[in-house]
């Protein structure tokens, strides 16, 4: 498999498809992998790019580190992944959680790789409701899911995929292959990683991060996203970020690359290409 291990012995494993055309570095949701973006990555190589997709210490084919499950070693494995490939003229692209990942890759890392970043249904700035972030979530909602990751984690993703995180409890919809893709992806991650990531998309700052991206930056969110919801999120990242395009997906879900495919494709490569 191809890994890159970093300084203190983790291997993370990545796919890195296409050919010699500008690079795409694909960061996952929680508690999912490189799987996830698998249709993405497809699309973007057969489109002239370099699909790079990894997963997250803890995730998938990755270590199951017993330290380093927040967002600074989280960035500083990008780092290490983007330095071993050597990758220049990069996009960055981060789903959820994934989204945090890139920010704060951009923020304690630079610029001096990367031409443009693309936040999808994405953590920042702040989830949890603090005393500076009064729109938060409750910090009980963030305990209920480690709750549910603690006492029966494969009930919690089933759930987690039946209902909000598609939307399927709007629609019903939802395709049930799609829906046992983020179960199965769920339970490849380590219990350990899962559960201390839950603080990591939920609890950490992004507000200064934001205000310091010195590129070009597409937020994309759905305004029906019931996981990571718009108004204390996308609308303010896009506010926050000096040069920030907002696209708005009218009644759609957390998880576009799965739901949204064809219009996310389209837009992603609108924006890499321009």
């Amino acid at each position: 498999m191809p890994v890159v291990t970093t300084d203190d012995g983790t291997q993370i494993y990545y796919k890195d498809w296409g050919g010699d055309g500008s690079p795409v570095l694909l960061s996952h949701g929680w508690p999912l992998n490189a799987d996830a973006w698998e249709a993405t990555a497809l699309f973007l190589a057969m489109n002239g790019h370099r699909a790079i997709a990894h997963d997250r210490r803890g995730h998938g084919r990755s270590t199951q580190s017993w330290d380093g499950n927040e967002m600074d070693t989280y960035a500083d494995d990008l780092a290490c992944l983007i330095d071993h490939l050597d990758l220049d003229d990069l996009t960055m692209v981060g789903h959820s959680t994934g989204g945090g990942e890139v920010v704060r890759y951009l923020a304690r890392h630079g610029t001096s790789r990367v031409s443009r970043a693309v936040l999808v249904s994405a953590v920042p700035p702040l989830m949890v409701r603090t005393e500076d972030n009064p729109g938060g979530l409750p910090m009980a909602v963030f305990d209920g899911i480690r709750a549910g990751e603690a006492a029966n984690r494969s009930q919690l993703y089933r759930e987690l995929a039946d209902g909000p995180f598609f939307g399927h409890n709007r629609a019903g919809d939802i395709p049930q292959g799609t829906r046992d893709a983020f179960w199965l992806q769920g339970l490849a991650s380590g219990t350990r990683n899962a559960y201390e990531c839950i603080a990591a998309f939920s609890a950490t700052d992004f507000t200064d991060d934001l205000a310091g991206i010195d590129v070009p930056v597409l937020v994309i969110h759905g305004d029906d996203d019931q996981i990571v919801p718009i108004d204390i999120s996308g609308r303010l990242t896009a506010a926050l970020v000096p040069d920030a395009t907002l696209l708005v997906y009218e009644g759609r879900s957390h998880g576009l690359p799965d739901t949204d495919r064809e219009r996310l494709h389209a837009d992603l490569l609108a924006f890499i290409d321009a």
